[in-house]
Order: structure tokens, then C-alpha cells, then sequence
């Protein structure tokens, strides 16, 4: 289960209670939003607050309208566990499947055509949504600068995917798990919302702190194996989404620097 299918499972949870007159509430919320709980990294464990946000209008403690909500997400494919903490959050622990859930809803998805490279074009969008000199810093090919950081950790990624191909690696999420804490950290800004810019940069830094920590191809006489596999789905669905963000933005997104 992705994020936005359980964002998706929690707003089914909320229309079912209200359904079953178990929940009376005049308008039913739009979206849940989730966040990821104190202390727990990795795309397994969520919070909601929806039923702080339903308490009032239901007329009934938060507490209680999480217990009506906890039971049916409970039921719901692909969650493994929900507790009620916090005085009416709901703590929501995914199956052990997700990480590789995330990372096939990523690849599945059709890239977006992004648009030719004009770094002058570049550095103006970018300083128009994160801020930033266009006509100074943001030029410079440093990892200082947030946008060379997200394009360079863009086409790190297609490279990766090249020699990936070169070897006969084939990206396969579910070949291993994802241990390493750096690992865990680039599910997670994968798996989270945000603002763009922010999430692009979050994005790119964490996965080049996880090549950093780890190769992602074999090196050296060592074979391919389903480790690298995994390491290679996690890479690819990373620069997908390094470069469907920026073509959201109207940046290019070469697959070589």
C-alpha cells in the first residue's frame, strides 16, 4: 500500500462509520493528510489526526471516533496493525510488503516528457518556487546548490539504470529488503508529500548519502544478486521521481551531466 492508497483507505474508513450511523458528521473531509509518527523512519508506520479534526462536529471525543475508524482501517488489505495514541491519533503500521509496494506504484507510472535544457530557464523556475539567485548561485554546479543537487541526483540515477542494463540487472523491488538506515530515509522522502522543491531536494540528498554508504551495482569479481536488484528499483524510482518533479516545476531533467 502506497501512501496516497492509504490516505485513500482512511477517507473510506471515515464515508463506511458515517454510512453505518456510527459517525454523524454534516461534510465529509476531502483528504487525510499523514505524517510519519515520532521515532519510526521508513514507509511502514503512519499518523492521521482525522479524528481530532471529526471529533467536533461529530459531537463525540476523538478517542472514540478513532476506535470507530481503528477497526475499519484494521480490516483494510495491506495494513498490518492500527492503534489509537496521542488522545485520538491513529498510528497505522503498513505490511512489510510496502516498501516494495511504493516503489512499483513509482515505476509503474508513464515519465512525463520535461522540457528541453535552458539552464538560465531552469535557475528562474527554481528561484520562483524555492527562492535562490537565478543569475548567481543557482547556476553553479555545486552540490550546494539545491538544483544542481536534484539534477545531478537525477541523472545519477539514469546512470545507474544504464549500467544497471549493462549487467543484466533487473530492477525488481520485492528481490531483497531495505535495512540500511540511509535506505530507510530515501523511502521515506519518497513516500512523503511536501512542498516540491523541498521534497526534490530531500529526495536527492538521501539517496546520495545512500550511494554514499553503499554501491548499488556489483563491484569488483561480485555477481548480480537480488540485493542489487533491489537496490536498482529503489534507485530508478528515485530519479523518476527527481524527474517527474522537476518537469512539474518546468526544470529539465537530463539524464546526463
Amino acid at each position: 500500500m502506497t501512501p496516497t492508497q492509504l490516505s485513500h483507505a482512511v477517507l473510506r474508513s471515515v464515508r463506511d462509520a458515517v454510512d453505518g450511523g456510527e459517525l454523524r458528521v454534516a461534510e465529509l473531509p476531502e483528504r487525510a493528510a499523514l505524517r510519519r509518527p515520532p521515532r519510526h523512519v521508513g514507509a511502514h508506520v503512519w499518523s492521521t489526526g482525522i479524528a481530532l479534526r471529526l471529533a467536533g462536529p461529530a459531537g463525540l471525543p476523538a478517542p472514540e471516533v478513532a476506535a470507530l475508524l481503528r477497526r475499519r482501517l484494521a480490516a483494510e488489505p495491506g495494513v498490518a496493525g492500527v492503534d489509537v495514541t496521542g488522545g485520538g491519533f491513529l498510528t497505522i503500521a503498513l505490511a512489510t510488503d510496502a516498501d516494495a509496494a511504493l516503489l512499483r506504484a513509482v515505476l509503474a507510472a508513464p515519465p512525463a516528457p520535461g522540457p528541453p535544457d535552458d539552464p538560465a530557464a531552469d535557475a528562474a523556475r527554481w528561484a520562483g518556487v524555492a527562492g535562490g539567485d537565478p543569475a548567481g548561485g543557482l547556476l553553479v554546479q555545486r552540490e550546494e546548490n539545491p538544483l544542481f543537487l536534484v539534477r545531478y541526483a537525477r541523472a545519477r540515477c539514469a546512470g545507474l539504470v544504464r549500467a544497471g542494463a549493462d549487467l543484466g540487472v533487473v530492477a525488481d523491488p520485492g528481490a531483497a529488503p531495505f535495512e540500511l538506515p540511509a535506505e530507510r530515509e530515501l523511502l521515506t522522502a519518497l513516500g512523503d508529500g511536501g512542498r516540491p522543491a523541498s521534497r526534490l531536494t530531500a529526495i536527492a540528498d538521501a539517496l546520495l548519502t545512500v550511494e554514499a554508504a553503499r554501491p548499488t551495482l556489483p563491484t569488483g569479481d561480485e555477481k548480480p544478486g537480488a540485493v542489487h536488484r533491489a537496490r536498482l528499483a529503489l534507485a530508478q524510482a528515485a530519479g523518476t521521481v527527481l524527474a517527474d518533479g522537476l518537469t512539474a516545476l518546468g526544470i529539465s531533467s537530463p539524464e546526463r551531466l
